[in-house]
């Protein structure tokens, strides 16, 4: 059965169109306008192993906000579609990524109540723009968006780290091996992985 989701959402913002493909192999292509979230995504996809192709176009002339939020809420929105379901998934899934100085954990539940925990980013970057295009803040603001629109439980940890770069991009990849993990099909489950019997 196939797991693809495929969204678009326009505004007077932002236009998105996302595809995702679960069981994809991590092809990817990304056009946003930010070309660090750009760089992020393309992570994304290819450590989450997902198919993914993100059309994005937004006012990044004001600011990188609009598109890189609304972005986010499609991508959510199409994992939700692709995971249909969610029967002979397992459900839960974590990460944890060292990049060089930084170590990040991700744990995820393809629960259906959407939630975000996000701690541990250095505080001294709060005002930080990374690559002059994306604003460090925005990174927990994506795992925000994303969880809602996908209706997961996620938990995003900096345990430590130093380069603006390498916090960002060690969430990302953290997040992604998590979601491949918990979406991915478990042998040894049928049905929905739930005592109540829907997620």
């Amino acid at each position: 059965m196939s797991r693809v989701g495929k969204v678009s959402r326009t505004t007077k913002e932002s236009s998105i169109t996302v595809v995702v493909d679960l069981d994809g192999t991590g092809q990817v292509e990304v056009s946003t306008g930010v070309p660090f979230y750009d760089h992020m995504l393309n992570s994304f996809g290819v450590h989450g192993s997902l198919d993914l192709k993100i059309d994005a176009t937004g006012d990044i002339e004001i600011d990188a906000h609009h598109t890189v939020e609304d972005t986010a809420i499609v991508l959510g929105q199409a994992i939700r579609q692709a995971l249909g379901d969610k029967a002979g998934i397992r459900r839960f899934g974590d990460a944890w990524i060292p990049m060089d100085e930084t170590l990040a954990h991700a744990a995820i539940d393809v629960s259906g109540r959407p939630y975000c925990v996000h701690v541990g980013e250095p505080e001294q970057f709060t005002t930080f723009t990374i690559g002059g295009n994306y604003p460090f803040v925005l990174t927990r603001h994506v795992f925000d968006s994303l969880s809602f629109h996908a209706q997961i439980a996620l938990h995003v940890r900096v345990i430590h780290g130093r380069d603006p770069h390498h916090i960002a991009e060690a969430q990302y990849k953290a997040v992604a091996r998590a979601l491949r993990a918990a979406t991915e099909p478990d042998p040894r489950a049928g049905g929905i992985p739930s005592t109540k019997g829907v997620l």
